[in-house]
């Protein structure tokens, strides 16, 4: 199954090891999810990841080792279409293009609201545990 996460998906998993993002990286380890990234969206992840005091329990290093594998075991995209603004914030934009170029079979966010309008481009949006039961109620 093609993703496409959220910022705050990837902020989340790192700052707990109890959450659904963190069950979600999980899955992206073991096979059974195959995230997909564009370049603007890398450096939105890197950008957020690396604010200052973001994770005092982490290391710069053990935040670019996390990114580093992360975006190894993504698929990438390049944006080859101009549909921008779609949504209120550009940075939404950033993750809804990243869907859009995969073909993705969901964006994983947990703000749902901030990306009404992604149905008209054909994404499916929907927050983290949502995507835990797809998956748990997917015939093996």
């Amino acid at each position: 199954m093609v993703v496409v996460f959220d910022t705050n998906v990837i902020i989340s998993s790192l700052n707990s090891s109890s959450g659904a993002s963190f069950r979600l990286v999980g899955l992206v380890q073991s096979g059974v999810l195959r995230p997909a990234v564009t370049a603007p969206l890398v450096f939105e992840y890197d950008d957020v990841a690396n604010r200052p005091g973001s994770f005092p329990h982490l290391t710069t290093s053990e935040i670019s080792l996390f990114l580093d594998w992360f975006i190894s075991v993504s698929s990438h995209h390049k944006v080859h279409f101009l549909w921008r603004p779609l949504l209120r914030d550009p940075k939404d934009d950033t993750v809804l293009e990243a869907a859009v170029a995969a073909s993705a079979d969901c964006l994983v966010t947990f703000n749902v609201s901030d990306f009404a309008g992604a149905s008209t481009l054909g994404v499916r949006v929907v927050t983290p545990p949502q995507l835990l039961e797809l998956i748990s109620s997917r015939p093996s």
